[in-house]
């Protein structure tokens, strides 16, 4: 594992060790170099005899099957190149390599890819979406967790073929999603008892999010996304607004969620309530419901609600997923466990 200091690597790492068949070998970063993962992650204190290493991305995949990428936005993309260079399978948490447009890549990032040749080799990892893709695959990029939870919530409309146009999202996630660096937004005392938004408009999983509801089957899909930063550690709750045909018969939108994800192992569709996040925390489960409202204009408002816990299926939990499929093992391995309640 390459970058396995902060919150997203702590969980990874933690679900590593109890995974009954994969061995965490090595783990590289920039900090806490010789130290044990305690060091970085109290609650790993005693379970491995792992310490951190600064080691040159070859060495780190010498010998690995897969290396799993807890580096953050830019960085990864200076490593990828490297790691190509070995045998090995790679799974990246950042988003350098979710999009397949170079353009795009450089006006939501900031920066110009410094290797876009390398976008078609990434099968994007929503598992839901892109199962056989995963397996099939050498190289994964894991979505965002804001667009993990989205997409999930809008998916079924998508695939359905009733999604079109105009989407609008109100994101609202917890502090761990802004990474272990603390900043004026993240900081306590302001965030604590504070609801405020951020990047309106303009946040960078806009893209991701487009390009899969067009892969799954929207049509024209323009997403106005307005994330807010609320006074939780965990978790993602997701409200989406969209129009669809009014000739869609109600009771096929409010059944659509539970057709749509019926075989799938992470996601539920809760009967009698709507989803919470208290419900997914500490967990790789997502909550979805669909739910019809009145029609105007020959147009019906449907919300679409999504919860997530941002660090699993919205990070390391879902890059184990997808490890575990380009392994060729269960999906499931190391990720059943629910979370607390409450």
């Amino acid at each position: 594992m390459i970058g396995g200091s902060g919150y997203g690597g702590g969980e990874m790492i933690r679900r590593l060790l109890l995974h009954p068949e994969v061995e965490l070998v090595r783990v590289s970063s920039l900090d806490f170099i010789g130290e044990p993962l305690g060091a970085a992650h109290p609650n790993l204190d005693g379970l491995t005899d792992l310490r951190f290493e600064s080691l040159p991305p070859e060495e780190a995949a010498k010998g690995m099957d897969v290396v799993l990428l807890g580096l953050p936005h830019k960085v990864s993309a200076e490593v990828v190149p490297k790691l190509m260079q070995t045998d090995v399978r790679i799974v990246d948490m950042s988003g350098d390599f979710r999009l397949k447009s170079a353009e795009a890549y450089e006006k939501h990032y900031g920066k110009k890819h410094p290797c876009p040749e390398l976008f078609a080799k990434f099968v994007y990892g929503l598992p839901e979406l892109n199962r056989e893709a995963i397996r099939a695959s050498r190289y994964v990029a894991s979505p965002g967790c804001f667009a993990t939870t989205i997409e999930l919530g809008l998916l079924p409309l998508a695939k359905a073929g009733w999604l079109e146009g105009s989407i609008e999202v109100v994101g609202i996630t917890g502090s761990s999603g802004s990474g272990i660096v603390p900043s004026a937004g993240t900081h306590h005392p302001v965030r604590a008892g504070n609801l405020r938004t951020y990047k309106p408009l303009s946040h960078q999983h806009v893209p991701e999010i487009e390009e899969t509801l067009l892969a799954a089957g929207a049509k024209r899909p323009a997403v106005r996304f307005v994330p807010v930063s609320a006074p939780l550690a965990r978790g993602i709750f997701a409200t989406c607004f969209v129009r669809v045909s009014a000739s869609i018969p109600k009771d096929e939108l409010e059944s659509v969620a539970q057709r749509t994800y019926a075989s799938e192992p992470f996601v539920r569709v809760p009967r009698g309530r709507l989803p919470e996040v208290v419900a997914v925390a500490g967990s790789n489960y997502v909550e979805v419901a669909i739910v019809p409202g009145p029609v105007e204009d020959g147009q019906r408002l449907v919300t679409c609600f999504s919860v997530t816990d941002n660090l699993i299926k919205g990070g390391a939990g879902q890059a184990i997923e997808n490890m575990n499929l380009i392994l060729g093992l269960d999906e499931k391995l190391s990720l059943e466990d629910p979370g607390g309640y409450p």
